[in-house]
């Protein structure tokens, strides 16, 4: 049964700490691990409709989830207008409970053909999509994109009105600008002020690396959740440890890297071909290590590795030599600066 906008917002409400969709990295495995490990709504990566429209396995492969991550949204990207409404009604068709429309990703590639955020120079062809798209499903939509396309043109405040005319259910917005890329930090000035002008729900996002800063984000901000993304790849419990400050509850989340790792290997196994699930236990393994010794070098020796077996010995033996030595803050490093969240 169709999730209503009105259920929707309920969840996030339960819990305000939301995945953020990011590509290469939440497919359906770590989605699944994510869930499992406390966080609220989850989103694919983001899907193209023009890859949609002409039977593209790989994408279709992007959009399967398990019935453990409802509530979950597809995100859908592309520029033209027809795709973008076929593309709506297979996510409903696939039992999604919304579709999620990418107005935020500031790839070239994307951006060059008038799609992700793009969009932000041209509000009328915002409101085009958001109206076709909206009328093409029952379910409800959602959309995530920056905060403008550069620093002169800052405009969530427009865009948040028209998301709200449009009938969006709410709209995610990353601090920073096209044009900022990853670089800098978000800006949350901002957008606080989005929310307390806004007619419409505000996820926000950018630069959460802890609980405590998620917990102190969603307060100071005002926005209706937070959506994490790069700092569940260092810290898999962050969830965990936001709701227990969001709750007030006392209990102690119990950190076990070897344990969370085994927790994805298995969603891995299920659902992933065997390249891929090497490939994303050597990413996560190599995420988590920074800040401890000798981690540049664990990192380099596991991405050499081929045999599925030799990686989870090697990194079992690396982890377990920590045992006792804290893991140093790395957060505001390059290393986990370039990608996304």
């Amino acid at each position: 049964m169709s999730m209503t906008q009105e259920q929707l917002l309920l969840e996030m409400k339960k819990n305000p700490f939301l995945l953020a969709p990011m590509a290469a990295i939440t497919d359906r495995a770590f989605r699944s691990f994510m869930r499992e490990m406390g966080c609220g709504i989850v989103t694919t990566e983001l899907v193209s409709a023009n890859g949609l429209e002409y039977a593209s396995e790989k994408t279709r492969r992007i959009m399967e989830f398990d019935e453990v991550q409802h509530p979950v949204g597809i995100q859908i990207f592309g520029e033209r207008l027809d795709l973008l409404a076929n593309a709506a009604k297979e996510v409903e068709q696939m039992g999604a409970d919304f579709v999620d429309l990418n107005f935020g990703c500031p790839v070239p590639k994307v951006v060059k053909k008038g799609a992700g955020s793009a969009i932000l120079k041209d509000l009328k062809q915002l409101v085009k999509v958001l109206r076709v798209v909206k009328s093409a499903v029952s379910i409800p939509v959602t959309m995530k994109t920056r905060t403008g396309w550069d620093e002169g043109s800052r405009n969530s405040d427009e865009v948040a009105q028209i998301a709200f005319d449009e009938g969006m259910t709410w709209l995610a917005l990353h601090g920073r600008t096209r044009s900022k890329g990853y670089n800098g930090q978000a800006d949350w000035d901002y957008l606080r002020w989005v929310k307390q002008n806004s007619p419409l729900p505000i996820i926000g996002n950018g630069d959460i690396a802890s609980a405590a800063k998620a917990m102190q984000r969603l307060e100071e901000s005002g926005c209706d959740a937070v959506m994490i993304g790069r700092g569940c790849l260092k810290n898999p419990w962050i969830f965990r440890e936001s709701m227990a400050l969001y709750t007030q509850s006392d209990s102690t989340v119990e950190r076990d890297f070897l344990e969370a790792l085994m927790k994805l290997r298995g969603h891995l196994e299920r659902t992933s071909p065997d390249k891929i699930t090497l490939l994303q236990i050597k990413k996560f393994s190599a995420w988590f290590s920074a800040g401890y010794p000798d981690s540049a070098k664990f990192r380099k020796s596991v991405f050499q590795i081929k045999d599925k077996d030799e990686l989870i010995d090697n990194v079992y033996a690396y982890f377990q030599s920590l045992a006792g030595i804290q893991q140093r803050d790395t957060s505001h490093e390059a290393f986990l600066m370039g990608g996304h969240g």
